[in-house]
């Protein structure tokens, strides 16, 4: 088994104000520890945030998509820290997404360790 830390980023998303858009997609054959999640609002006011977990993974349950946090406000020029200490073990085909109350607003950095 290969263990390998990495960032994932994605700058100015969502690219449309309530649509949820990818951040990161586990690969087939892997699991994945989410260690942290940061985000920053580049807008100069408020908004507000949703991430989701999207995952159609089935062994001896089904999961469902779910939100990990919902309209949660970040003010103008600021990073909220989210999933530190609380981390989440997902799957492959499961997905990170996030939504923003304005479109193009919020830069991504997910630190994951995916194991194969």
């Amino acid at each position: 088994m290969a263990n390998t830390f990495k960032v994932k980023t994605n700058g100015a998303m969502p690219s449309s104000a309530g649509t949820p858009l990818t951040l990161y997609t586990v690969p087939s054959s892997t699991t994945t520890v989410v260690i942290g999640l940061m985000l920053c609002n580049i807008h100069t006011a408020a908004v507000t945030v949703d991430v989701q977990l999207v995952s159609d993974t089935s062994d001896t349950e089904t999961n469902e998509t779910v939100l990990l946090v919902k309209d949660v406000s970040i003010p103008a020029n600021s990073t909220l820290e989210l999933l530190t200490g609380g981390k989440i073990v997902i799957q492959t085909t499961d997905i990170l997404k996030i939504d923003c109350s304005v479109s193009a607003k919020i830069d991504a950095t997910l630190s994951i360790l995916e194991i194969t």
